[in-house]
């Protein structure tokens, strides 16, 4: 099926955007199609420039925890938006929002908003450079966090899709204050410690990796992040930007029973809009200007439209909203798994709550050295298959898919029907 309209927009969005999209994920390059415009969309369904509906997996790349345009969310935004748009000053309703956030990650003692998940992990990183007052970072391979340019170090998302280590632009002494070790190896982290031990301000995570497929922690490895970073006084910062209230109304910390020095937050605190937020201990938040010399500022950051739709999202994540996502996600991997099996095809299915990826390899995937075996050949060929029986799946093995509460078993149990057949 194809559809015509919206291979027109995208030869006129070549015209005039890079590459014909605003973000490089949504190129469907990786699966080598052009990708489908969205002209509405609604609860679990996506609407397709040309009139198809959707079952919708990628749920704008994990905000809309809900579904889409979840009525009590557009009444808040609507009412918040004809009291003005952006004010440039402080309003309550920041302050609502974030007691809200520090009510749900007890981690954090303060934190600021600002407008995107870039900005909370390049802000965060800075503040843990100017706490410690040391220059070196660590991150793991495979895992994504902004286009900050000392982020852009083997880094997953779209970067893993194009097969790029790291990006043009991004100036040699930049990249080498960036060290990157494999994701889930405890003895490469201690080791490196050992070697620097005086040298490394921060250590930042994706506490479940969703930006080279969904690949869990191994048992201990986040604690491990932790102690070990308490023992050479450096900064531990979880990347919650993906998991953040997904995984648990206090994100992927609260899932494991954890306590990182710093969180970044996004995508589900922002209700889709552009809201994002970083915050830790009072001690390291105290650098942040003006109370500190950290420097961090941003005109629309707190903007009132955006905060009363992440807090009204926020408020409606009740623990039925979490049964029914972990229930619904539990219920698309068997799924999924049964259709690998009766096809006879290798794959593995790996799911933390509502966060899942069908990896066309053999599993366990622990690794980006694990997750850039799989077969993309063959997911590129059985997205395309997926999105011809209307399911809308992310177009790439190496990212995961989202359920949201506006899902139904009815959905999930369409949803494999099409993986099953897709992968004749």
């Amino acid at each position: 099926m194809s559809d015509r309209i919206s291979s027109e927009l995208f030869a006129r969005a070549r015209g005039v955007i890079p590459g014909g999209v605003n973000s490089p994920a949504r190129a469907f390059r990786a699966v080598g199609t052009d990708p489908v415009f969205i002209q509405q969309a609604h609860g679990a369904r996506i609407l397709g420039a040309d009139g198809t509906e959707y079952i919708d997996y990628v749920l704008s790349w994990g905000p809309a925890i809900l579904g889409h345009a979840h009525p009590a969310v557009i009444r808040v935004v609507q009412e918040t938006a004809t009291r003005g748009l952006s004010f440039g000053a402080p309003t309550e309703l920041e302050v609502r929002f974030a007691e809200k956030l520090l009510a749900l990650y007890p981690s954090m003692a303060r934190v600021r908003c600002v407008s995107s998940g870039t900005e909370a992990t390049m802000s965060a990183l800075r503040v843990a450079r100017g706490y410690t007052g040391r220059d070196l970072i660590v991150k793991f391979e495979g895992c994504y966090h902004g286009h900050a340019d000392q982020l852009l170090v083997k880094a997953g998302s779209g970067l893993a899709t194009q097969g790029v280590p790291s990006s043009a632009g991004v100036p040699a002494s930049v990249a080498a204050s960036t060290l990157t070790l494999p994701y889930n190896d405890i003895a490469a982290l201690t080791q490196l410690f050992e070697a620097r031990p005086k040298d490394i301000a921060a250590v930042i995570v994706e506490p479940v990796v969703g930006n080279m497929g969904c690949i869990p922690p191994e048992p201990g490895f986040l604690q491990a992040i932790i102690e070990l970073c308490r023992r050479y006084e450096a900064v531990s910062i979880f990347d919650e930007v993906m998991t953040g209230s997904r995984l648990a109304p206090g994100g992927a910390q609260q899932r494991f029973g954890l306590r990182p020095d710093m969180t970044c937050l996004g995508k589900v605190v922002g209700g889709g809009m552009p809201l994002a937020a970083y915050g830790g201990r009072a001690n390291i938040m105290g650098v942040v200007a003006p109370d500190g010399p950290v420097y961090q500022a941003g005109t629309l950051s707190g903007n009132p439209v955006a905060v009363a739709c992440g807090l009204r999202t926020l408020e409606l994540l009740t623990p039925e909203v979490y049964d029914k996502l972990e229930s619904l996600g539990a219920r698309l991997e068997r799924g999924l798994q049964r259709a690998l099996a009766d096809r006879m095809v290798p794959g593995c299915v790996q799911r933390v709550g509502s966060m899942i990826t069908l990896f066309f390899r053999e599993g366990p995937v622990r690794s980006w050295n694990d997750a850039s075996k799989a077969d993309t050949a063959r997911f590129a060929d059985w997205h395309a298959k997926m999105i011809q029986r209307k399911v809308y799946w992310p177009p790439s093995q190496f990212e995961a898919a989202f359920l949201s509460a506006a899902h139904t078993e009815a959905d999930i149990d369409a949803s494999v029907q099409a993986a099953w057949e897709s992968l004749a």
